[in-house]
């Protein structure tokens, strides 16, 4: 494991790919939880794991713009290699984007650039989808608009309903996360400066061929 690689996760709420990470990390290690919920049920096992956690519950400030300054002091401090958002329900600040920009990654419930934001699985049954899925990507200032890192996909059933459309993604979710941190660790994904055309200033992922083939094994997508 590359020690020095530490991870800070994000959540709200029981942060089932936090749990799931901290299991699977095998090139870095959780050194931390951020989390703006006091009674989120994954601190629980933060606890468990003696992962330390940063509480930032709006009651316990005076202003939700408080809330953020406070949080954004306590991540310059910890400086993190990598940033995880695992069910982590607030938009993080221009401000806080700016300043671990290139270090934040979130999973997303849907094969983007399809069904951003919420409700994702309600969305591609009505849709008509034929496939869904779950999507790594860098942050940006966008809803769910950075550079795509990794997807992986699975049919939609008949008979599918969200609950069960979101259990079988939530799978692919534990399966696609832990692979991009590892390799994000390892140096072997990387986002990059697009200096092959001054006209294009959105950074490019790449990826080594190691991640390429494994990505190929494991049935995961990587963007063109």
């Amino acid at each position: 494991m590359t020690a020095e690689f530490s991870v800070i996760a994000f959540i709200s709420g029981r942060g089932s790919n936090f749990q799931n990470l901290v299991t699977q990390a095998r090139d870095f290690k959780v050194t931390g939880v951020v989390c703006d919920r006091k009674d989120a049920a994954g601190l629980k096992f933060a606890a468990e794991q003696g992962i330390p956690s940063y509480i930032f519950d709006r009651s316990d400030f005076l202003s939700r713009k408080e809330a953020r300054a406070a949080m954004l002091t306590k991540v310059r401090e910890l400086n993190p290699s990598l940033i995880v958002l695992a069910g982590f329900m607030q938009i993080l600040t221009p401000d806080f984007i700016a300043t671990f920009d290139g270090k934040i990654v979130n999973i997303h419930p849907s094969l983007l650039p399809k069904y951003p934001g919420l409700d994702t699985h309600k969305r591609a049954l009505e849709g008509g989808e034929s496939e869904h899925g779950c999507t790594v990507h860098f942050v940006d200032t966008g809803v769910d608009t950075g550079p795509i890192i990794a997807q992986a996909s699975c049919p939609c059933e008949p008979g599918d309903t969200p609950d069960t459309l979101a259990h079988r993604v939530l799978s692919l979710e534990h399966k696609l996360y832990p692979w991009v941190v590892n390799h994000l660790a390892q140096g072997e994904i990387s986002l990059q400066s697009n200096t092959s055309s001054p006209s294009m200033t959105r950074p490019a992922v790449t990826f080594s061929e190691k991640v390429k083939q494994e990505a190929l094994e494991k049935g995961f997508l990587l963007p063109k």
